[in-house]
Formats: C-alpha cells, structure tokens, sequence
C-alpha cells in the first residue's frame, strides 16, 4: 500500500514539472518572438523613411521618396527627369528647353538666380529643396523661408582655389548621383550612371595622347573667351583630369561664364592641335541674332591656318551644356571626346 502512494506521488510531480516547464518554456518564447517584432518594426522605421546622405555642409537626414520636391540644381535636372521624378518648383529660365519640366504647368516657374521668385518655394510647400550651383548663395534664404522642410546643397567647387578642381569634379557628380538615388530610391540607376561616368573618363584618358596642345573656348555673342586649365568654365577641371598640354597659360584666368578675354590672335599665335569650343548662346539664346560657335570659329581669318582648323580637330560640347552640366552631359562629352582624339 505505502508502495503505491509514493507511485501515485512520483507520478504527480513529474506532471506538475511538466506542466511548469511547459508555461516557462511558452512565456520565453513569447517573450522572443515580442523583442522581433519590435526590433524588425524599428528597423523598417528607419530604413523607409528617412536616409542620411553628405551634401557641402555636412550630414544631413532626408525623407526618402519626398513629396513637393524643388530643385535648383541644374546638375539634377536632367537626372530627376530620367527617373520621372515629379517636382513642384524650378527655375525654368534656366533648365534645357527639351526637359519635360519646362512645359509641365505643374511645375511652378522660380525663373532664374539673377532675379529668383523665391515666394513660390514656400507657396509649393516642399519637404525637399535641392540647392546647387548658381542658386547655392540662397541656401541659408531658403532654408529660412522653408522652415519645415528638408534643403540641400549638392553644390561642388570646380574653381581650383579649394582643392584640385577636376577631383572635385569626379567626386561631386558622383556623390550628387548616389545621393539622389538614395533619396528616390534609385540606387541601381545611381550606381549605372556612375559606371558609365568612371568608363568614359577612363577611355578619354586612353585617347589622349599626352603631348597634343588643347585650346578650351567659350563662345558668346560671336565673341571667342578663353577657358584657361583648372579654373575655366566646364574645360577648365579636365585639365587635370585627362593631363592636357595647353596650347597657351595667361595670368589671371578666371572661372568667367563667358571665359576671359582673349584675342584671336594670341589663340592662332598658340597654333593648337586641338580646339575644345563650349557654345553659351546655344544654351541660353534663343535670339535669331545669336552667331552659332560653329560659324565664329569656321569664319574666322585668323584661325583658319592654325593646326586645329586646318585638320579638322575641334570637338563642341553638347549644345545644351552650359545649362544642364548634368552627370549625363559629361558622359556624352567624354564620350565624343574619345571617338574625336581615337581618329
């Protein structure tokens, strides 16, 4: 009889500890599968709605796919455009005519950075004000006028006096790049176009032939300037970064958008292999007045017996290019540069 209590006992401890591992064991896995949900659920927080990204003025923490973005950047237009990117504000007066923007009524008009309707940047209330290039002096403006919004500046200094001037170059269309797809969530694009930049900077350089003499111009109202290496206007970083010959160095050059003053004769005394032209008016004029860079350099005395002119080698920057030095602009520039320095 005694034998059979304590079976009867052993047997009900044995269920009891079972019955008490069984709730431990449920209450900690409950408890594991509670902390994974709230750490996946942090996680996806911060992942899809905000991303940090590095413009001139250091760390900044962007909404991403942000609603009522603006843009002033003529380096983004072009990109945005591509990733059908809808904005709500630019300045029309001076983005290429062929951009689906400049007829988008829904695109409110800032107009230019000489005269900016700035008013129109608070009226579209924007999350995303992208600063850069010609509007970069109204960064701090803007971001007083729009308090509650998130602005950059994805501007870059190619002007030679903070640093080398064709590194800059590289790096800040590459970052602006990257960064824009961070934000638009397009990343494989950003990444592409990326590639595509370092190959054509890549084959350029291996077209050169290192000892060819370049002449950089800016042609304006019919009249020839001078891009001078480091510091002149879109030619001048390439100097640098394709290890160019000058056909010819003056003192005090400067980053002018009409390049500095030159005479056509020092330009056919230098007698270059080449002649790299960039066409302002092309871009900016749509004047009936307005003398193709084209015909200012076939119909000028003095350049015709130089080497350049007589062989043929002069290579013209995409006709939109003094408005929309876009990552793009550049790849297609290389690229023609390339093909024209191969032959």
């Amino acid at each position: 009889m005694g034998n059979k209590k304590i079976f009867k006992l052993s047997v009900l401890m044995i269920a009891l500890m079972v019955i008490v591992t069984g709730c431990g064991s449920s209450n900690e896995n409950a408890g594991k599968v509670e902390t994974a949900e709230n750490t996946t659920e942090v996680v996806e927080n911060k992942n899809t709605s905000t991303v940090e990204i590095e413009d001139i003025h250091g760390t900044v923490e962007v909404p991403v796919n942000p609603k009522n973005v603006v843009s002033l950047d003529n380096r983004t237009f072009e990109t945005l455009a591509n990733w059908n990117i809808e904005l709500a504000a630019a300045p029309k007066e001076v983005m290429p005519k062929e951009l689906s923007y400049v007829n988008d009524e829904k695109v409110q008009n800032i107009g230019d950075h000489r005269e900016p309707n700035l008013e129109i940047i608070a009226a579209v209330n924007p999350e995303l004000v992208i600063v850069g290039q010609r509007f970069s002096s109204f960064y701090e403006e803007i971001k007083a006028l729009v308090p509650d919004a998130v602005v950059i500046d994805l501007g870059f200094d190619v002007s030679g006096e903070n640093g080398a001037a064709g590194e800059s170059l590289v790096n800040g269309l590459e970052n602006a790049t990257k960064s824009l797809g961070k934000i638009f969530e397009k990343n494989e694009e950003a990444e592409k176009l990326v590639a595509d930049f370092d190959k054509a900077i890549e084959d350029a350089k291996n077209a050169y032939n290192g000892t060819d003499t370049i002449m950089s111009v800016v042609v304006s109202g019919g009249e020839i300037g001078f891009s001078a290496p480091t510091s002149g206007r879109v030619w001048g970083p390439m100097y640098e970064i394709f290890g160019w010959k000058s056909a010819l160095e003056i003192d005090g050059s400067s980053s002018d958008h009409k390049g500095d003053d030159i005479s056509v004769e020092a330009i056919a005394e230098s007698n270059p292999d080449w002649i790299f032209v960039l066409d302002r008016d092309a871009a900016t004029s749509s004047s009936e007045d307005s003398v193709p860079a084209q015909d200012v350099i076939d119909n000028s005395p003095a350049l015709k017996n130089t080497k350049a002119v007589s062989e043929g080698k002069i290579l013209y920057a995409p006709q939109d290019t003094y408005t929309n030095e876009s990552i793009q602009t550049y790849i297609e520039l290389f690229e023609n540069m390339s093909n024209s320095l191969k032959k």
